[in-house]
């Protein structure tokens, strides 16, 4: 659905997307990572094209953005940035003006999108009475109007409460299972990516530092939680009796190969370390996303 091939962006003398190869399968939903300034709008941008390349290749549905737009995004829906809307008007008001800027839409069609996104019984009110979320749900409507096939969503939990957060992620969810939609997420709220996609890619300074599944970002070395009454001495132990590769934090172990957690607690116990708890530790999107950033694992 998307491809985009040594792409490159320069503002003045700064490389905002630098070599950039991605690709998106069809049916996935797929989280574009990074901090503010990591490339990530610019490279949406240039996919929507509303930014233009300085070099390289944006494909969309198969067609070449640059040279091939209406038929590249004719089956895109996208909220891309801060969408604006007449504040004085009723919700299906600004959808119906939306459809006579691009092409006719069936009365028909608003009501299913707004039904779609859960705003029955609101599409009447003002905009301007509107809870931010609503507006969200607004955003997300008219990005359904075209009967998409691909939806670029560039953070669309931004200043949501958690509530409204929990809403649009079950929303995303429930338009990828029931329409089948390929789905691009921009997001920094690393939770809701670690929820909602299966395949990442990382931007740091406009260039790609990770690109995989979900499942790949998870740790492979072996950490242990383990709370004692002296870790350091319990350390020191467990190194000496070859049962650890290493440790950090003051609270995690690295189990050596074929260890298994109830040989660390026996050797503890027999030398009178007490043992207040003992778990499994899961890495996050959120260590992994950290690691990455902060130069302790290496780019990929």
């Amino acid at each position: 659905m998307i491809q985009l091939k040594s792409l490159y962006k320069k503002f003045g003398p700064r490389m905002a997307v630098d070599n950039l190869t991605l690709r998106v399968p069809a049916g996935e939903i797929y989280g574009l990572l990074g901090h503010n300034g990591a490339g990530k709008s610019t490279a949406i941008g240039m996919m929507l094209g509303q930014v233009w390349p300085t070099s390289g290749e944006v494909k969309i549905c198969g067609h070449d953005v640059t040279a091939r737009r209406r038929q590249a995004l004719q089956k895109v829906g996208a909220i891309f940035e801060s969408p604006a809307f007449y504040d004085y008007l009723s919700g299906r008001r600004n959808i119906e003006i939306l459809t006579s800027y691009t092409a006719a839409t069936p009365p028909a069609r608003v009501r299913e999108v707004i039904e779609w996104v859960g705003l029955s019984g609101r599409e009447d009110s003002k905009v301007r009475t509107y809870s931010h979320g609503m507006r969200a749900r607004l955003a997300l409507a008219q990005a359904l109007l075209p009967h998409p096939e691909l939806l670029i969503l560039d953070e669309p939990s931004d200043g949501l409460d958690p509530e409204g957060i929990h809403e649009m992620r079950q929303t995303i969810l429930r338009l990828h299972r029931d329409l089948g939609l390929t789905i691009l997420l921009s997001s920094h709220l690393l939770n809701e990516v670690e929820q909602l996609c299966t395949r990442i890619a990382v931007l740091n300074q406009g260039r790609m530092v990770f690109e995989g599944t979900m499942a790949s970002t998870k740790q492979r070395e072996r950490w242990v939680r383990l709370k004692v009454g002296d870790f350091p001495s319990a350390v020191s132990l467990l190194r000496g009796a070859q049962l650890i590769k290493g440790s950090r934090e003051g609270r995690l172990i690295s189990l050596d190969e074929g260890v298994s957690t109830d040989r660390i607690v026996k050797l503890l116990v027999e030398h009178s370390q007490p043992v207040y708890e003992i778990a499994s530790e899961e890495e996050t999107l959120e260590d992994f996303y950290l690691g990455l950033m902060n130069g302790q694992r290496e780019v990929k």
